[in-house]
């Protein structure tokens, strides 16, 4: 069963963001830079200290972030998404087209070097992100 997680997205700020919720809320923090991903080399250098991904989880919730990496100006409304991380990709795939009727599609799932990723704006202005892990 997908499990629905918060993902907020920061403009250059996401790193001092999550170790002050880190230090709020207690639990585990992993952060990756886009430096430090697979990703680095079709990236630009200035990326590269910037967070790709971030993860804090505390017994039962967990909260997602990153630098916004999507064209466009950082403003509020678009700084949430509501991302589903799937059990399989089966399920990924039926829940990301259920929810992608009417609306927009950012990224059509596909293969990435972490599982199944896709993203989508439903017909009511929401953002929505998908993953199912490799497993």
């Amino acid at each position: 069963m997908a499990q629905l997680n918060p993902y907020i997205s920061f403009s250059g700020n996401c790193r001092e963001a999550m170790e002050f919720y880190h230090a709020c809320l207690g639990g585990e923090l992993s952060i990756m830079t886009f430096g430090e991903s697979p990703m680095k080399d079709q990236m630009p250098a200035h990326m590269h200290n910037t967070v790709m991904h971030s993860r804090l989880k505390n017994g039962g919730f967990e909260l997602m972030a990153a630098d916004m990496m999507s064209p466009g100006e950082l403003i509020r409304g678009n700084d949430i998404t509501l991302s589903l991380i799937c059990g399989t990709k089966e399920e990924a795939q039926k829940l990301f087209s259920r929810l992608a009727e009417g609306g927009i599609v950012g990224h059509p799932l596909e293969e990435v070097y972490f599982g199944l990723f896709g993203d989508l704006t439903d017909k009511f202005g929401i953002r929505w992100m998908f993953q199912a892990d490799n497993a």
